[in-house]
C-alpha cells in the first residue's frame, strides 16, 4: 500500500516532465522544438519535433494518471534514449565525462523513473488500477 502512494510521486514527477517537454516543442519551436532538431542533426525536423512533441504529451499524460503506465514508459524510454544519444554522447566526446554527466542528470533520471514505472506499473491509486477493478466487478 506504501508503495502505490509513492508510485504517485513518481508518476507525476516523470510524467509532468515528459508532459511539459512536450507542450514546450510546440510553444517555442525554435529551442525546443523544430530549431533545436535540426540544429543537432535529427532528420526531417518538422516533421519529427511535432511527433515527438505529440507522444511527450500523450504517454507523459498517461503515466501521470496511471494509464497504461508500462506501456507508455516504452516510447518515452526510446525518446530519452534519442535524446541522450544525440545531446548527450556528443558532449562526452566533446568535454569529457563530467560535463556530460552534469548535462545529463534530467535526462538519467527520466531513464530511471520509467524503467521503474515499466517494471512496477502504475500501481492501485491509478486510472489503470480503476478500470481493471471494475472490469472484475462484471
Amino acid at each position: 500500500m506504501k508503495m502505490d502512494k509513492a508510485l504517485i510521486l513518481i508518476r507525476l514527477a516523470v510524467g509532468a516532465v515528459f508532459l511539459s517537454e512536450g507542450i514546450q516543442k510546440f510553444l517555442f519551436s525554435e529551442t525546443c522544438g523544430a530549431g533545436r532538431f535540426a540544429q543537432i542533426g535529427i532528420p526531417d525536423p518538422n516533421v519529427m519535433a511535432p511527433f515527438v512533441g505529440v507522444v511527450e504529451i500523450v504517454f507523459g499524460a498517461f503515466i501521470i494518471i496511471g494509464f497504461l503506465t508500462r506501456l507508455s514508459a516504452i516510447p518515452l524510454l526510446i525518446d530519452i534514449s534519442v535524446a541522450i544519444a544525440t545531446t548527450k554522447i556528443p558532449i562526452l566526446m566533446d568535454k569529457g565525462f563530467w560535463a556530460m554527466a552534469h548535462e545529463a542528470r534530467t535526462d538519467y533520471a527520466m531513464f530511471m523513473g520509467l524503467l521503474f514505472l515499466l517494471i512496477a506499473g502504475g500501481g492501485d491509486f491509478s486510472v489503470g488500477s480503476v478500470l481493471k477493478s471494475g472490469k472484475k466487478k462484471r
